[in-house]
């Protein structure tokens, strides 16, 4: 699987997953909007709380801790690719050359909690103040991240968006990546999963297929069981026609709120 993502391109991958279609604000099935309201709830139904949240494998995107940030104080991005890492903290570090304006993504938030869409520039602050680092992961591990990156009881939170199912090179080993990351939380810790159904492919940049093992939801509450998680809810999201635009074969995503045992 690592031989797949030596291509691997974040500002292709950005434009051809989070710009219209399938990020656009002013429609209600768009598949990005959906993600950010499931977060949105997820973070604020009020069980969810303690001081760390831990995004596995970030990609190059932030908008899956755009909520989280306000409820944790400390966020720590993780990806196992080193050009993924440099895109986060190049927008974190305020540089220019970001592969995507995030602007839209925060005024979008800052709606769906009540807030004015101007105050999108103190949610960015919040952010910048809040992530601590950008480290690397690798979730085949049995320990995925360095021993003294997380306090001795684990984090309270984790959050994953299309990570385990895009590098995972079955069914088994996406299963073992769920248990590996487990270790990382906290007993009773809450993981947030979101995931493709139905997916084989997508490009991670021109010219680059990268494989990816397709889900079904019962495979998913079925790993999840077997990891070691009680699962508290899964929503789904079928993609409109228009939305499947020849950069992957998804036909769903699934999003997932589970607690550790």
């Amino acid at each position: 699987m690592a031989a797949c993502y030596q291509g691997f391109d974040p500002v292709a991958y950005l434009q051809y997953n989070y710009t219209p279609p399938r990020a656009d604000f002013e429609r209600q099935d768009s598949i990005v909007p959906w993600k950010l309201g499931c977060l949105h709830r997820a973070f604020t139904e009020g069980d969810i709380s303690g001081e760390v949240l831990v995004d596995v494998g970030s990609g190059p995107t932030l908008y899956q801790v755009l909520s989280g940030c306000e409820v944790f104080s400390k966020v720590l991005l993780t990806d196992y690719l080193e050009v993924n890492r440099r895109e986060l903290k190049r927008w974190l570090q305020d540089q220019e050359g970001c592969g995507l304006d995030w602007t839209p993504y925060l005024q979008h938030v800052c709606k769906l909690e009540g807030r004015r869409s101007s105050a999108w520039a103190e949610k960015a602050a919040r952010l910048r103040l809040v992530v601590s680092d950008v480290l690397p992961i690798d979730v085949h591990r049995p320990r995925p991240m360095a021993p003294d990156a997380l306090p001795s009881a684990g984090a309270d939170c984790l959050v994953s968006c299309f990570c385990l199912e895009s590098v995972s090179p079955d069914l088994a080993a996406f299963t073992r990546a769920l248990g590996h990351i487990r270790g990382l939380l906290r007993p009773g810790g809450h993981l947030l999963l979101i995931g493709a159904l139905g997916e084989s492919y997508y490009l991670g940049g021109p010219g680059v297929r990268i494989p990816v093992v397709p889900l079904e939801e019962s495979q998913v509450c079925s790993s999840l069981k077997e990891s070691g998680y009680t699962l508290i809810r899964m929503e789904v999201y079928t993609l409109p026609q228009d939305m499947r635009v020849g950069v992957d074969d998804v036909t769903g995503v699934f999003f997932v709120k589970a607690r550790k045992e």
